[in-house]
């Protein structure tokens, strides 16, 4: 250990030391921004990136884990995505695959996938059905796998489902018209049954939300980071942590 991770580790302990667990929110939402160009700034290729984000997910769960988070959701992969070159985009799919299996298979987490599995390959569609059915007993924090997913393709997915919902169920139009409200499409949403995140944060420096839960985040923080993903340390984690905590959340009052 050299000088300089000595004092990050001091410094993340001190932090640490001083995070109120009261305050810490219960979903936090992360927008895993900066591989490809983690990647390029020290000389290696898009896929490198990918894998170097990827191996960087089973460290933000563990420092959850200390924290008392209960729900995690990732963005691992976007509709907007899939207009990336193919070389780039099926080993990123390989990549998606083999992390969610390694949730799966880690025996702490939850996994639940949030996305179209109609936009995915059937391979992943299988993985991420697998890596949810292997872990709905599980009692840890549940993990939201984004893949294939869009805020506003899941808002239009609800209404999707809510219309479908109430045709099987003989609804007239005008009787939808009536009872329709912003908790009924909650109700058909992605995240149906979880809280709100209270804390999105983004890496990377970008500070904008790119469509990540649209409907979801209407009241959340956000914590915008400037470095890349996969060098996202512990110290980042709890400074966004601390900087949630010191805010006064209003919902809008």
């Amino acid at each position: 250990m050299n000088f300089r991770d000595l004092v990050y580790r001091l410094y993340a302990r001190r932090v640490e030391g001083r995070l109120d667990h009261d305050q810490v929110p219960k979903h936090i939402g992360v927008i895993l921004d900066g591989n490809r160009r983690w990647a390029k700034a020290s000389g290696g290729s898009a896929v490198q990136g990918h894998q170097a984000g990827a191996d960087k997910i089973s460290e933000l769960l563990g420092w959850c884990s200390e924290t008392d988070v209960e729900v995690v959701t990732l963005w691992m992969l976007s509709t907007d995505n899939f207009d990336r070159p193919e070389h780039e985009l099926k080993p990123l799919l390989g990549i998606i695959e083999n992390t969610v299996r390694n949730l799966a298979s880690d025996g702490r987490w939850r996994v639940h996938h949030v996305g179209t599995l109609d936009l995915l390959p059937a391979g992943t569609q299988t993985v991420l059905k697998e890596a949810e059915q292997s872990t709905s007993h599980v009692d840890g924090i549940i993990v939201n796998v984004a893949v294939g997913y869009g805020g506003r393709q899941e808002i239009a997915d609800a209404v999707r489902s809510l219309l479908l919902e109430h045709s099987e169920r003989g609804t007239t139009f005008e009787e939808l018209a009536e009872i329709v409200s912003t908790d009924l499409i909650s109700e058909h949403l992605y995240t149906r049954g979880q809280p709100d995140p209270d804390l999105v944060i983004r890496t990377s420096g970008e500070q904008r939300l790119s469509g990540f839960m649209l409907w979801q985040s209407a009241h959340s923080e956000y914590y915008f980071c400037e470095v890349f993903w996969p060098a996202f340390r512990k110290v980042d984690f709890l400074r966004a942590l601390r900087d949630y905590a010191a805010r006064h959340r209003r919902y809008g009052a």
